[in-house]
């Protein structure tokens, strides 16, 4: 899901016209999108086209569409409003009360642009990769394990949405699987009840995911992220995502559906703010779209113009669910209006029209000239109107508005299948649409972050032991740039925010007077959590993975000087109220190791891999090093264990939906096979931004802390 636009060039291209008849062997990689007609005398000629490329490539492979006849499987075409969230979201799960919130969730995105049809919940990126947990364990370790997730996915499905997984295909270099990864990532949708599950980066969900599910009789909707490397693999894979599409004015046709009418294809363009372009080639084509704003903990909310739109588009396609998948659906019928373009979805007893209005001009007056037919009635659906047709010879001619950018719907019904249901509807659209699209606000809301305030701790007097005094300075240039791997096209959300700041952002600089304070000398050793432990008798009310490479209440022997991990950013602050100390500040932390010069790494500014632990890569990780096992690596006042052993917790930031750490320090573990896992940071003037769920999800095996005093 990831800004990866290098590998998908090659699936923003149309084809052009010689190419219909051609095979994707003849025309290389399947494009997406098929053009349209340049002008409406070759209207005739391209649909006969169109038609034969679709014979052509049904009789190439000898196409099966058994799965979309299969019975149970109909919801899958009816996925008309998706989105992807963060499992830390939190409007999900409410980290106060420990529970997960699916009716506030879904009751928001209700209210704000009408709902949703299916989720895919997203657990594992931008975090793993920070110790060697693999993507099962980051289903397993979400609040309640998968018994808790079980129930959270049957809370969506009693509300009627359809609930997906990703797979990270790519997730090779962290704890290994016993079962290959398809066979174990079905068994564990079928244990926690998931409808269908979403390929990371795939071009194409691959049949050995089919066979693990046919071998469980485990139904599973496969929609791969990418293009799809093989039009067979349509066959199985009954969603796709349209991603990152070249548009164009004159819209381009679905090649999925216009290949197989029932498979459901879902426009996707997370990073944009503008997204008149997605939902004009949605509703052309009768497909879905992705309302997608909780992007790795960056929002990027649907505006209000663009909300309402996806309110009175969802209405249409919920009002009339099977006949988007109408095997005689027709894109581009002509009109009559410029900018006017239009697509025909018939059945037995009605065809409805959408139209989209893709100049900037509203459109007013005769749009559509049709074949007239006795005994019909025509309806402006999207306004909720009845039209009176005029009729001239064999025809009849519609007339009403489309605003400029906007989108309009007719539905021709014989009027004895006319009925009560649809006359609500009618009425409902009237009110609906009454206000004009271009009315509504296109404003982007950027939600403003709170760094939590960390009480001051009583002044000290003299320096404690095992600290060391950091003497106050003025005019420090305190300067950060978060390792993110992603998020640059938002770039007032991206990141954190600092008190002094307007808005996130990955980088920080401000030129500040620090207060004089104590740091830990080394961070928290597992012998001193463990002395914490018996004089508090703590434990977390979460327990979930707290102290999870200790036994029987103990440290492994010969690692009480190794840092302890395992530890959340709450028992971190537990640690430190009973120690009275808190945690640092990034910038206290930051300083503590640049000393006054700035440095780039504690012991200066070129990399020196032999003042810090050595990396490991492999899928069984070791335990951390002790914290004073490289002397050589302190700062210039004398802090040891800064970079390269364990990150450290320092600031969490909050906004609405998410929570973040501040982690400075970067570690020792290094998974291999990909770039997506969570990036490195060993340089003292970068961070590492992870997101926070629950303190069982969030403990990790290569995160520690050191605790301050004010002075």
């Amino acid at each position: 899901m990831k800004k990866r636009k290098l590998l998908m060039v090659w699936g923003l291209l149309f084809f052009s016209h010689a190419q219909y008849a051609q095979s994707p062997e003849q025309q290389g990689d399947l494009k997406e999108l098929l053009k349209g007609p340049a002008n409406p005398a070759q209207y005739e000629n391209w649909l006969s086209e169109m038609k034969n490329w679709r014979i052509s490539e049904k009789s190439r492979f000898n196409y099966n569409d058994s799965m979309y006849r299969k019975h149970g499987a109909g919801w899958q075409h009816k996925i008309f409003i998706y989105t992807l969230t963060m499992g830390s979201d939190r409007y999900l799960f409410d980290p106060v009360s420990g529970k997960y919130t699916v009716d506030r969730y879904l009751d928001d995105v209700k209210k704000r642009f009408g709902g949703l049809d299916a989720v895919l919940i997203w657990p594992t990126y931008p975090n793993i990769g920070i110790d060697n947990r693999n993507q099962f364990d980051w289903v397993s370790d979400m609040p309640g394990g998968l018994q808790g997730v079980k129930g959270m996915i049957s809370h969506f499905k009693q509300r009627g949405v359809r609930v997906f997984f990703p797979i990270m295909i790519w997730d090779k270099g962290t704890r290994a699987q016993r079962e290959p990864m398809a066979a174990a990532l079905v068994k564990e949708m079928q244990q926690i009840g998931a409808d269908g599950l979403n390929g990371d980066t795939m071009t194409g969900i691959t049949e050995d995911f089919l066979k693990a599910a046919d071998s469980l009789h485990y139904s599973l909707a496969f929609q791969p992220e990418l293009n799809l490397g093989d039009l067979k693999m349509i066959e199985w894979n009954g969603n796709t995502w349209g991603y990152y599409w070249n548009y164009e004015r004159i819209p381009g046709v679905s090649t999925y559906k216009w290949f197989e009418p029932k498979h459901q294809v879902l426009v996707t363009n997370r990073w944009v703010t503008d997204k008149t372009d997605d939902l004009q080639y949605a509703f052309f084509n009768g497909i879905g779209y992705t309302a997608w704003e909780n992007i790795w903990g960056i929002w990027n909310q649907v505006t209000d113009r663009y909300a309402a739109a996806i309110r009175r588009i969802a209405a249409i396609y919920r009002q009339f669910p099977e006949i988007w998948s109408s095997p005689g659906w027709q894109p581009h019928i002509p009109t009559i209006q410029k900018g006017i373009f239009a697509t025909a979805f018939p059945d037995a007893n009605q065809t409805l029209y959408t139209l989209v209005n893709r100049d900037s001009t509203d459109r007013e007056g005769q749009q559509l000239k049709l074949l007239f037919r006795h005994g019909m009635k025509y309806i402006d659906l999207y306004h909720g109107v009845e039209l009176s047709p005029q009729k001239q010879g064999d025809s009849v001619y519609l007339r009403f508005a489309i605003e400029s950018r906007g989108f309009g719907a007719v539905l021709v019904i014989a009027s004895g299948a006319a009925n009560q249901s649809l006359n609500a509807f009618i009425a409902k659209m009237h009110v609906l649409s009454a206000k004009p699209l271009k009315s509504f606000s296109t404003e982007r809301t950027v939600l403003t972050q709170l760094m939590l305030t960390e009480n001051k701790t009583p002044i000290s007097a003299t320096t404690p032991e095992g600290m060391i005094l950091i003497p106050a300075v003025k005019n420090f240039t305190f300067e950060s740039k978060g390792v993110m791997i992603e998020g640059d096209e938002l770039p007032d959300a991206i990141g954190v925010q600092h008190p002094w700041e307007k808005h996130p952002a990955r980088s920080q600089k401000r030129v500040m007077d620090i207060p004089s304070f104590c740091i830990d000398q080394y961070p928290v050793t597992n012998k001193q959590f463990k002395k914490f432990l018996d004089a508090s008798k703590y434990h977390p009310k979460d327990g979930h993975h707290f102290l999870k490479d200790w036994k029987n209440g103990s440290y492994p022997t010969g690692s009480e000087e190794q840092p302890v991990t395992w530890v959340s950013i709450e028992d971190a602050r537990a640690y430190a109220s009973w120690a009275g100390k808190r945690l640092p500040h990034e910038w206290e932390w930051q300083y503590a190791g640049q000393g006054k010069q700035g440095f780039i790494y504690p012991w200066g500014n070129v990399m020196d891999s032999e003042k810090m632990p050595l990396p490991d890569s492999s899928r069984n990780v070791r335990l951390p090093s002790n914290v004073n096992a490289y002397p050589q690596g302190a700062s210039p006042f004398g802090v040891m264990d800064m970079v390269g052993n364990v990150w450290q917790w320092t600031d969490e930031c909050r906004d609405d939906h998410t929570r973040s750490a501040i982690l400075k320090g970067g570690s020792y573990y290094h998974p291999q096979t990909s770039s997506w896992y969570f990036p490195q940071a060993y340089e003292l003037d970068k961070y590492g931004k992870y997101l926070l769920l629950s303190p069982g999800t969030d403990r990790a095996g290569t995160i520690g802390f050191r605790c301050v005093v004010d002075r």
